[in-house]
């Protein structure tokens, strides 16, 4: 009939999701208590691991270490989800008393269905939390500024030595730098500006780190504060309890990982680093120390490759700093302000801290009449007592050098310095013959007294309290002097008084003399002795450099010196005989003579009996030493005789003269001797005397003369080891040949040797003077190769000289000896014949001055562009010589064009 529609409709699919939604829900509330078991376990694990968290985020806090933002978030997380957990935990009761027939079924439904579903997923973001806490660092270091800047003042005249510095960091060889110099000459200045410059400039290092050693210092006290540079708080407790062990293993840990440099400030000895806990520089490591020191003993002791001296500013550099702290207005107040303020600035001598602390004394003095009583008092030897400042603010500073002196013995010889004038050159020997008759010198044996009176020299030059101008000679720097004056005799218990170059005409009133222990009037124009001063404590006289005349010396003028142990006469031209009252100063022990008109020593000088060094040098006039005299006098340590004019064959006046050599030999306690030669036998006897060769310091052999006149053709000098000069003038010399003993045979040189041989025993290591004039017949003087020290050479008058150095000799020149690697100053005067100093070109790594002068056959010398590599010598000559000498090239000509000086 019609049509039927059908269809069916499936209804298991709705049916189930509709029965699996059903059944999920129901879960929610027949596994609740299971569900919350399960959230109240992982909620434990939570904790937990937020307590082990904890536990290691205030480990690090100790360590004062940055906990990372995220464990902190995620701490902060894990609060908040434990308060949500607890909540749920506290309403999980009420909720379990709506549940029915077996757990199966609740009487609110849709309220345990919320609480049970609510279960399930705080756990699984209990689980996820739990998860997101495995970190393998809580914390990490904080990152500290990676310089400081430091307050600074601005650094004047120390730029080359501030390059210097700079170009060490950069050097992968240089990384342990000592910067030392005397207290006040603007280390520690240098040192910040180099710490601030690290700050400016683009550089490769992770921190700098600065601390202040100063002396007395202690492991802890460093470390504190290089801790504090690096994140560990110093007034934290647990730091404090923390042994110094510990402390130097926390600041390892954080070195170790960084590139850095260390700036420690006024060492005074070796800062042991391994204790402090700072990685040693290496070199490839990168890293730097960099310290200050007033010794360059500490520079040793700190194993430092690279050493940099802090000198004081040179004149122009230093008047550029005393304008700075003066101030201009001050300095145009009055037109003769700034001309006398140049005097007063060049009193302080370059030294900054004097500079400056005069500067600023001096900036609110407006008139020339200030500024003339402070340069007055500046040039006095009680100088600056008046200038209050000085005295508060720059000597005690520099005093510290003085107290860090290890006993008081080098204290003592320290002072003693102080009685020479401002700026003089002091002989090392002089020093050292002075202390061994002042007695500051342990008395084991004469010899052992020398070597002591050395090594104390080396510790004051260490300690930046002497400076040393040559190898043979010293100086004081004027403030330190003046520091020395001050101590000994405002704060020392021994009175000095030093009158040096004041121009006195008389020496002081006598009366003024009691209580004295040292009195110096050196550089003056004193020309009488008078009076009989009373002044039984006085142990050193300094009357050198005057214009004393034998006829106005009173002849009681020593009478009341009893104790007197040092007696300066030197460098009085006018002195032509000894004050008789001289033979009652029965305690004198060093008498020093020379460079005197003095013509003959009487007896009476053999009551000297304590005498142990007579300095006789340079008396030209001396004609008549009694031998028995030298007998006498059975102590002596040391007689310098050279250049006298008293060796004569014949006798003098009806008294034996001093012709031989035999009472020399009984001078059993001689170890230091001076002598000049004037005959052949007396230069017989001192070629066959091994005794005296062995003490002679000074030798001069001039115009030599016997019976058969001019006989010497060769001369033949044995390895004299203690030669430190060596005088010759002799009109038959044709040679000078070294001889010395060797397995029983004698070796000449200078060509039947094996250079090897006498290379390593260096034979005249010691000799660093060479003076050799009026030798007509010499033709070279090669045997010099052999003074390995030799600083300054003169030559002069011999007028067949053809070769300084003979081609022989060059050849004869083998393994690691390097000619004149030590030479300073070579004088070339007189030398008609004269060809060639040397075949080759030398490196002259020392040289400071070539003078030539009548020398016409010269049309070389020894240099080439690569000579004397980082010096400005000077070169002085006759213009027509300059203009035809001849040079290896075009590049050696111009490099030491603006080196020549026409000769004066």
């Amino acid at each position: 009939m019609g049509n039927c529609l059908s269809f069916s409709i499936s209804v298991d699919q709705p049916v189930s999701r509709s029965w699996d939604c059903v059944a999920g829900q129901a879960r929610y509330i027949c596994k609740l208590e299971q569900n919350l078991q399960a959230l109240e376990a992982e909620a434990k694990r939570l904790t937990e691991q937020r307590h082990d968290v904890n536990r290691r985020v205030l480990l690090a806090k100790e360590q004062l270490m940055e906990p990372l933002k995220k464990v902190e978030g995620w701490l902060e997380r894990v609060e908040k989800e434990i308060k949500v957990v607890e909540q749920i935990i506290e309403d999980a009761p009420a909720q379990i008393n709506n549940l029915c027939l077996g757990g199966y079924f609740s009487k609110s439904c849709c309220s345990s269905y919320k609480f049970g579903k609510k279960v399930v997923q705080k756990t699984r973001d209990v689980a996820n939390v739990r998860t997101e806490g495995d970190f393998l660092d809580v914390a990490e270091r904080c990152p500290a500024v990676s310089v400081v800047v430091r307050p600074s003042e601005p650094t004047v005249g120390l730029e080359s030595t501030f390059d210097k510095v700079w170009a060490c960091l950069t050097d992968e060889g240089s990384n342990i730098i000592g910067l030392y110099g005397m207290g006040g000459v603007g280390k520690t200045t240098l040192l910040n500006h180099i710490n601030n410059e690290l700050g400016r400039r683009r550089n490769n290092f992770d921190i700098v780190i600065w601390a202040t050693v100063s002396k007395n210092h202690t492991v802890e006290k460093v470390q504190d504060e290089i801790g504090r540079r690096i994140g560990y708080n110093s007034d934290d407790e647990r730091w404090k309890q923390k042994s110094c062990d510990e402390k130097a293993i926390d600041i390892l840990a954080v070195l170790s990982k960084m590139k850095f440099v260390l700036l420690l400030d006024d060492i005074w000895e070796r800062v042991d680093l391994v204790k402090v806990g700072i990685p040693i520089p290496r070199q490839g490591h990168g890293s730097k120390l960099i310290f200050t020191t007033r010794s360059l003993d500490v520079c040793g002791q700190m194993e430092a490759p690279k050493k940099i001296m802090v000198d004081c500013l040179a004149p122009e550099k230093a008047w550029e700093l005393f304008q700075v702290k003066v101030g201009e207005e001050t300095l145009d107040s009055h037109p003769q302000i700034r001309g006398l303020a140049k005097e007063v600035a060049e009193e302080c001598k370059g030294l900054p801290l004097a500079l400056i602390t005069i500067g600023r004394a001096m900036s609110s003095k407006k008139t020339p009449e200030q500024w003339e009583y402070a340069r007055r008092i500046l040039r006095r030897s009680v100088a600056n007592y008046v200038l209050s400042g000085m005295r508060k603010e720059v000597y005690p500073f520099l005093k510290f050098s003085y107290d860090n002196l290890p006993d008081d013995k080098l204290k003592s010889c320290f002072l003693y310095c102080a009685l020479f004038p401002e700026d003089f050159l002091i002989r090392k020997w002089e020093l050292i013959d002075y202390w061994i008759a002042e007695g500051f010198l342990d008395e084991y044996d004469s010899t052992c007294e020398r070597n002591e009176g050395h090594i104390i020299i080396c510790t004051l030059l260490d300690s930046c309290l002497l400076e040393e101008v040559d190898v043979e000679w010293v100086k004081m720097h004027d403030v330190i002097r003046d520091m020395a004056l001050w101590i000994a005799s405002e704060i020392g218990k021994e009175k000095y008084i030093v009158e040096t170059s004041a121009q006195l005409t008389e020496a002081p009133e006598n009366e003024n003399w009691g209580m004295i222990k040292r009195l110096s009037l050196m550089n003056n124009k004193i020309q009488s002795l008078r009076g009989t001063p009373d002044c039984p404590d006085l142990l050193t006289l300094f009357l050198e450099n005057n214009d004393l005349r034998s006829m106005r010396l009173a002849k009681d003028f020593f009478q009341n010196m009893v104790s007197l142990t040092v007696l300066n006469l030197s460098n009085n031209l006018h002195l032509t005989e000894l004050p008789v009252g001289i033979s009652n100063l029965v305690s004198l022990q060093c008498l020093y003579i020379n460079n005197t008109r003095i013509k003959e020593l009487p007896m009476e000088l053999s009551s000297l009996s304590k005498l142990k060094c007579l300095n006789l040098d340079m008396t030209l006039d001396l004609e008549t030493v009694p031998e028995k005299l030298i007998y006498g006098l059975s102590r002596l340590q040391v007689l310098r005789m050279g250049w006298t004019g008293f060796y004569t064959s014949k006798p003098i006046n009806g008294n034996i003269s001093f012709s031989r050599l035999e009472c020399l030999e009984c001078l059993k306690y001689l170890n230091a001797l001076t002598i000049t030669i004037c005959n052949d036998s007396a230069l017989e006897g001192f070629l066959s005397s091994h005794r005296l060769q062995g003490c002679t310091e000074g030798l001069c052999i001039h115009r030599l003369m016997d019976d058969s006149l001019f006989s010497l053709k060769t001369l033949c000098l044995p390895p004299i080891k203690r030669l430190k000069y060596l005088s010759l003038e002799s009109t038959s010399m044709e040679e000078v040949k070294i001889v010395w003993e060797e397995e029983g045979r004698k070796i000449q040189t200078p060509y039947d040797f094996q250079t090897s041989v006498i290379a390593s025993e260096r034979k005249f290591y010691n000799l660093w003077m060479v003076d050799i004039r009026s030798c007509p017949n010499l033709k070279d003087i090669t045997w010099i190769i052999w003074a390995p020290n030799l600083r300054n050479l003169v030559v002069s008058g011999c007028r067949r000289m053809e070769e300084i150095i003979s081609e022989g000799g060059v050849a004869a020149m083998t393994g690691d000896l390097i000619l004149f690697e030590k030479l300073q100053n070579l004088f070339l005067f007189s030398l008609p014949e004269l060809m060639c100093i040397h075949r080759f070109a030398l490196s002259f790594p020392c040289l400071d001055v070539i003078e030539i002068g009548s020398c016409p056959k010269l049309r070389k010398i020894p240099l080439s562009s690569n000579s004397a590599k980082g010096r400005r010598i000077i070169i002085r000559g006759e213009q027509q010589w300059w203009n035809e000498l001849e040079w290896e090239d075009e590049s050696a000509r111009d490099t030491f064009l603006p080196s020549f000086q026409l000769i004066s």
